[in-house]
């Protein structure tokens, strides 16, 4: 595959990828060492920088949380030197400050999903464990927020999303417990992108997008997939704009600290590693071969 120049990589909805301003529109079907991303990736140039965009669900919403192969979708936009990630994602609120339609920058993640080992690239002779206390892109996310408030879009920079399995919607015992220990918004998805994407060495941040109060709110309508809908339509719009925005703000350097977290990471000698995983492993690898 040509090596292309570093990259910026869009998680979300595949409305996201439907812009006037995508110039040179491309298609890349990537088959990967841990199977197939979630869709086809389309790539472009946007205030000429080169995008990747990759539908979370697949097209048309056809995967749920738990099916993603958050590994392959990871792999494959790594593998064509994305090296920035923004993930566009719906969460339920747990706060009466963030409403819907609102926009939170995560800062932290709670992870209580149950798929753990599926959330790392590594094993097969070679271990490593990346630092994780701060997952999310600071620079990246203090971008966000500039690009955001610039649109005069209600955002708030910094929280924590705490990360079920799903599909089912929270019990609201559930959902008071998580409120309880002082999370923000309540996610299927998102703790599983950090962390590979950290792997990758890949600066990440996410656009929690509010559409609803979860159930802890009793005046409130419990949430539904109907009531989710209506406020995806206009969060996605929101979200068009503000990545519109940041996208010439990033710069082409990858010179991050997320742009160099295998340096800490890997534990394994080098002179142990298997051929067979470094050969799976390549593009995340590079550096070090």
């Amino acid at each position: 595959m040509k090596k292309e120049s570093p990259a910026i990589g869009i998680i979300g909805g595949s409305g996201l990828y439907q812009m006037e301003e995508v110039r040179e529109p491309t298609e890349h079907k990537i088959d990967t060492p841990f199977g197939l991303p979630s869709d086809t990736l389309v790539g472009g140039k946007v205030s000429g920088r080169q995008v990747y965009f990759l539908p979370r669900h697949g097209r048309g919403h056809r995967i749920l949380p738990h099916e993603i192969n958050h590994r392959a979708n990871i792999y494959a936009l790594r593998s064509l030197n994305v090296r920035w990630i923004i993930c566009v994602t719906a969460v339920g609120s747990l706060q009466e400050k963030y409403e819907p339609r609102d926009v939170l920058l995560p800062s932290q993640f709670y992870d209580r999903t149950s798929l753990r080992a599926a959330h790392t690239f590594f094993g097969e002779g070679i271990a490593a464990h990346i630092a994780f206390a701060e997952p999310i892109s600071t620079k990246l996310r203090n971008l966000l927020a500039e690009s955001a408030r610039s649109l005069g879009v209600t955002v708030h920079n910094g929280g924590t999303y705490v990360n079920m399995d799903g599909p089912a919607f929270s019990t609201r015992a559930e959902s008071e417990l998580n409120r309880r220990n002082g999370f923000d918004v309540i996610g299927m998805t998102n703790v599983a992108e950090a962390k590979l994407a950290r792997e990758a060495e890949i600066a990440l941040a996410t656009m929690a997008m509010i559409t609803d109060y979860d159930c802890w709110k009793v005046e409130e309508e419990p949430v539904s997939a109907q009531i989710v809908i209506g406020h995806l339509m206009a969060n996605a719009e929101t979200a068009k704009k503000v990545l519109l925005d940041v996208i010439p703000r990033i710069p082409t350097e990858p010179n991050w600290p997320e742009h160099f977290a295998l340096d800490s990471a890997l534990v394994t000698d080098r002179k142990l590693w298997p051929a067979a995983t470094v050969e799976k492993l390549k593009p995340i690898l590079r550096r070090f071969l």
